[in-house]
């Protein structure tokens, strides 16, 4: 409704305009909304530091307030840790893996682990903590003390990415180290000089991997900085690739052809086995119709 500013209007016109304003009067205004919104900032800052043993306006004015302050925090602590410790075991006790050997798991490795998992707070990360004492159990020295301390820093909005990329990663047939193929490098000859030449990368950033997502990757050391290129590939040799669950192969048709992909770090590779991996369809239907440019792909 268009609200007139003539200060001859008729009467009509004038009611008009009143009613919009009690509508708008209906609605809290911005202020009141800043409030309310400071107020629960407020109520959420004070909840989390009184999971730690902080609170507001605590009496710390005498020496025994003050003992009884720390002692409360130490034990909330302390109790959270054990909370997350068996949180973890509870995972590791409903994983299902193949027998494996019996081996014992390394003392050092143990008491390693057991003092980077009892920081560990958020249920999805307890998660895959759980899953990785459990595959260690079953096969000591699939995970490294260094894998462990990558794992450490890891945020739920870092598994996250590291997931999207697994579900773009690919491993070679007797290869365990995953790589996200991105593309491939031909060799330039005397005429591809005077003809362009096909597309010969992707653009991850549409499959769901933003160029962000890589450098977060890269500081985490979970994939090395920059794209790899393989040695030439022979003509006619059929190399197989599983990308989550789907097996396809590549042959080069020519020499001078090598993969251009980005590869997972030993730290990255052995997260990988933990990861629940979805097939991103559109990015193995694209990166098949790029190679066909220079492979056979079956």
């Amino acid at each position: 409704m268009k609200i007139s500013t003539d200060t001859q209007s008729s009467p009509i016109q004038q009611i008009k305009p009143a009613k919009a304003n009690k509508k708008e009067d209906a609605q809290p205004p911005k202020e009141q909304l800043a409030v309310i919104s400071t107020t629960a900032n407020h109520q959420r800052m004070k909840s989390l530091f009184a999971r730690v043993g902080i609170r507001q306006n605590m009496p710390l004015h005498d020496a025994k307030s003050r003992r009884n302050a720390l002692d409360r925090r130490k034990e909330m602590l302390a109790l959270q840790k054990v909370n997350n410790l068996q949180a973890v075991l509870e995972v590791a006790l409903n994983v299902t893996l193949p027998e494996g050997n019996q081996e014992q798991v390394d003392p050092d490795w143990f008491f390693a682990f057991s003092q980077l998992a009892e920081n560990i707070h958020s249920p999805a990360m307890q998660e895959l903590w759980g899953k990785i004492f459990a595959v260690e159990v079953n096969k000591p020295g699939s995970f490294s003390l260094r894998s462990l301390e990558t794992l450490k820093v890891l945020t739920q909005r870092d598994a996250k990415i590291f997931s999207r990329a697994a579900a773009l990663a690919s491993r070679r047939s007797g290869d365990t180290t995953p790589r996200i193929i991105v593309g491939y490098h031909q060799r330039k000859g005397l005429m591809s000089l005077f003809r362009p030449g096909p597309p010969e990368h992707l653009n991850l950033s549409a499959y769901g991997l933003s160029y962000p997502d890589l450098l977060a990757l890269t500081d985490m050391k979970l994939i090395f900085a920059s794209e790899i290129e393989s040695g030439e590939l022979a003509p006619g040799t059929k190399v197989q690739w599983r990308c989550t669950n789907e097996t396809f192969s590549l042959t080069a048709n020519k020499p001078g052809v090598a993969l251009v992909y980005y590869k997972f770090t030993a730290v990255g590779a052995e997260l990988f086995k933990l990861i629940n991996r979805h097939d991103n369809q559109h990015y193995l239907a694209a990166i098949k119709h790029l190679l066909t440019a220079a492979f056979t792909v079956d």
